[in-house]
């Protein structure tokens, strides 16, 4: 075994410190959250509870999950996620694995008018606009039919088939008989698998964390997403404090300001868990995913 040199091991030292002071910049901030969630308001409001939980407290829990639109804004979020996905992997992988083709005439040019939507954009009023000429407002397809497909991602899936997908294995395929199509679904599609994962994960991340679109689009209440419910309820928590602020003892005031820091912790308890659980399970997937078209040979 070849032995570190002096200077190898400073730097091993000086990687394992940066290392530590980067994970406790990342982790003590959602250790403060999941803390200040389930503690005594009083004690969070006055800084004396800065890592631990402190004085047990699940009121604002109660207070969102008391809340019947939670769980609709769960069902709903959950399906624009599972429908949204599914729409751009079928658009995504297919139109990726045709520009990656060299025998596709014109990859070249439709590639550069995909690159050029990437900085030039018509605007929201236009988008609006044509959303509603098609009928789509206050539907579910206003939410996952104008981003069906991500050029950028388009653009990762392309280099996976160029550099993980050999030509000959499409030659052959050829040679024995096999048409584009069942190229594509018996032999390319099985060998993405990878790829196929990581896009699911981009796609589902953004469809989970996705508000903005359901604001401009949605009109019905029981159509909104988790996000978009869970912003509702901090928008009328404040509210409601500023009400009591106004009509209300100072007693009543002060509980009701802590409560509604209480219930912010749990939102956003509420609106992550989901991912931080999922994660795990798709982050070797996740790192080949950024590693793609890095290596070639």
């Amino acid at each position: 075994m070849i032995k570190d040199t002096f200077s190898d091991k400073i730097f091993k030292v000086c990687n394992y410190i940066f290392l530590t002071i980067a994970l406790l910049i990342v982790l003590y901030p959602i250790i403060f959250i999941v803390s200040a969630s389930i503690s005594n308001p009083r004690f969070v409001n006055s800084g004396e509870m800065w890592l631990w939980p402190k004085g047990f407290n699940i009121e604002g829990y109660k207070m969102v999950f008391e809340n019947k639109s939670i769980w609709n804004g769960y069902k709903n979020t959950i399906i624009y996620t599972l429908v949204g996905t599914a729409i751009n992997l079928f658009v995504t992988i297919p139109g990726a694995y045709a520009l990656s083709r060299k025998d596709l005439v014109g990859r070249g040019f439709m590639m550069a008018i995909l690159v050029i939507t990437m900085f030039i954009s018509g605007g929201l009023i236009p988008s609006y606009l044509l959303i509603k000429n098609l009928g789509m407002i206050n539907t579910i397809w206003a939410l996952v039919i104008p981003g069906a497909a991500s050029v950028y991602n388009v653009i990762v899936c392309r280099t996976f088939f160029q550099t993980s997908i050999p030509g000959e294995l499409a030659e052959s395929a050829k040679i024995d008989g096999a048409s584009n199509f069942t190229l594509f679904t018996k032999i390319v599609v099985p060998l993405s698998a990878p790829i196929i994962a990581v896009m699911g994960l981009f796609y589902g991340v953004g469809h989970w964390n996705s508000y903005f679109g359901a604001m401009i689009y949605l009109k019905d209440q029981d159509l909104y997403p988790l996000q978009l419910v869970l912003r509702q309820i901090l928008v009328l928590q404040e509210m409601s404090g500023e009400m009591t602020m106004n009509s209300a003892t100072a007693e009543l005031m002060e509980h009701q300001a802590t409560v509604a820091d209480t219930v912010k912790y749990a939102v956003i308890i509420i609106a992550t868990l989901p991912l931080v659980v999922i994660y795990p399970f798709m982050q070797r997937f996740f790192v080949k995913g950024v590693m793609i078209g890095s290596v070639k040979g």
